[in-house]
């Protein structure tokens, strides 16, 4: 079985919902998914799991949120070669530029992308939910 790391951050609970969807992906593919916040992931812990999803909304001028999330990950970006991720998030204002940056990212640090990234206005939609189960699928 798959054990795949959700993690992500959430301001207004629209990116949370995200991860929940993600996870229940990942269980209804017979993966084992486990929830994390930045508080309680590090990348030491990135050796622990087979895929990691990581999820952060846009803030400020399409950004990742900086106190909590972006040191986090950070942190993780020298042991994302070769390691199976998938990205996803909300925003409420932009056309998605900081998603598009952060896959660059993490393309150009050797992650094994499973999918294209998720991304939704405000609160997940019906779209969104399906979109944020197949990224959990695709993970597994």
């Amino acid at each position: 079985m798959s054990k795949i790391a959700v993690v992500y951050w959430s301001s207004t609970g629209n990116t949370e919902e995200m991860a929940n969807c993600v996870a229940e992906g990942i269980k209804s593919a017979g993966g084992e998914a486990e929830l994390h916040t930045p508080g309680s992931f590090n990348a030491q812990m990135m050796d622990n799991y087979d895929a990691i999803a990581f999820g952060c909304p846009s803030m400020g001028a399409e950004q990742l949120e900086e106190t909590e999330f972006e040191p986090m990950f950070s942190a993780c970006e020298e042991k994302l070669s070769g390691k199976k991720i998938a990205l996803f998030g909300s925003y409420g204002w932009g056309d998605g530029e900081w998603m598009r940056e952060w896959e660059s990212l993490c393309k150009e640090k050797g992650a094994n992308m499973a999918c294209d990234f998720v991304i939704c206005c405000e609160a997940p939609d019906d779209a969104a939910k399906d979109a944020c189960k197949k990224l959990g699928e695709s993970l597994v």
